[in-house]
């Protein structure tokens, strides 16, 4: 593994790198790697593999749609080690809240500011997931000292006060609780932003994904426990098992079915079973069985894994890409490439040099804590 990774005593690197993995499958979507890809071939295994890196359309479930319930658990699992250690320095759950609610306000003010940057202009939009995250966090952050028990009693009533709502509140128009456009979600959209997202988020999935921050801090509880690793592993696939059985049992028994886009509670549980198992097995191989000679690859874009996102979301979006196809296709147009071509090689290139850019953040130990 390369030294640029710092060594500090009792540092998971599975979480650096799943964070890492995480950035970088955004990145691709960012630079337009899978978009462009796409173009070169359809039909087929290529077209169904390329399908997971979309969202599914309504009810179903691809690896894309775990992206974001990834990037919530592990924001909590980050904030329970980070409140760990203040705890072992003397800092106390009320001397930590000001910085928790300082960040909470930060993240909230980044997401609703990326809305305006893909809108070029100023708008009021609360479906960016750092403007969810900012709630999630601070909902996590007020039950972070509680019990195991307590926590996931919290959590699961978060999914129930969902459903509730979905289930009783039928507005004419929004009478519809699992139809897209028509359901509680959609409404309270016309409330806040007085219209729908055309693709059919809402901003009332804070409720049901503050399941997934509460999660990932019982997730860091567990890994900074006195427990063996062997037993963290068998507690992290376990309960992804039991979240995996839950969430699947209530959608093939159409009690609740799976939707991405307005978080139903099955897709809640579903999507959470497939994260804290991939964490398990990251833990596993990284950090019990030390096979990690690769990990730096994912874990130095996860250690400034807020900027870069932040970087491609802004930067990268209204310059970066374009800057570097002028490049690309400049240099590359005249070797007969077709355009279908040079734009995969160009959104490849892109897609290199945002990750080199968090390689040398790291290689010069900056790390940049939004």
């Amino acid at each position: 593994m390369e030294n640029i990774i710092p060594n500090k005593p009792g540092r998971l690197l599975s979480l650096d790198v799943m964070r890492g993995l995480i950035m970088i499958f955004l990145a691709g979507e960012s630079c337009e790697v899978y978009s462009s890809l796409r173009h070169l071939h359809s039909g087929g295994l290529f077209t169904a593999i390329m399908d997971q890196f979309e969202h599914y359309p309504w009810h179903g479930l691809r690896l894309w749609d775990l992206i974001q319930p990834a990037f919530m658990t592990m924001a909590g699992t980050g904030m329970y080690i980070s409140y760990h250690n203040k705890l072992k320095k003397g800092i106390t759950w009320g001397q930590n809240f000001r910085h928790v609610l300082f960040r909470c306000l930060e993240l909230f003010v980044l997401g609703t500011a990326v809305q305006c940057f893909y809108a070029g202009k100023l708008v009021w939009e609360l479906w960016n997931v750092l403007t969810q995250l900012s709630v999630t966090t601070f909902i996590a952050y007020l039950i972070i000292n509680r019990s195991y028990q307590f926590q996931i009693i919290i959590s699961v009533l978060l999914l129930i006060l969902t459903d509730v709502l979905y289930r009783t509140i039928l507005v004419p128009g929004f009478d519809h609780p699992f139809v897209e456009y028509h359901n509680f979600g959609a409404y309270m959209d016309t409330v806040f932003h007085e219209r729908i997202n055309p693709d059919g988020w809402v901003t009332i999935n804070f409720i049901p994904t503050a399941a997934h921050t509460i999660w990932g801090c019982l997730a860091g509880k567990l890994l900074v426990s006195e427990k063996t690793h062997v037993q963290k592993v068998k507690y992290l696939a376990l309960f992804g098992v039991i979240c995996l059985s839950i969430g699947f049992g209530l959608d093939w028994t159409n009690i609740t079915p799976i939707i991405k886009r307005i978080a139903t509670s099955s897709f809640t549980f579903a999507s959470e079973g497939w994260v804290l198992c991939l964490l398990a097995a990251l833990y596993w191989l990284i950090d019990l069985k030390k096979i990690n000679k690769f990990a730096w690859v994912a874990a130095v874009v996860g250690m400034n894994s807020i900027f870069i996102y932040y970087f491609f979301n802004t930067v990268g979006y209204q310059w970066f890409n374009g800057a570097v196809a002028i490049f690309i296709k400049g240099f590359f147009g005249m070797t007969g490439l077709t355009p279908n071509l040079l734009a995969v090689l160009s959104a490849l290139v892109t897609w290199f040099l945002e990750w080199s850019l968090c390689y040398w953040l790291v290689k010069n130990k900056i790390f940049i804590k939004l």
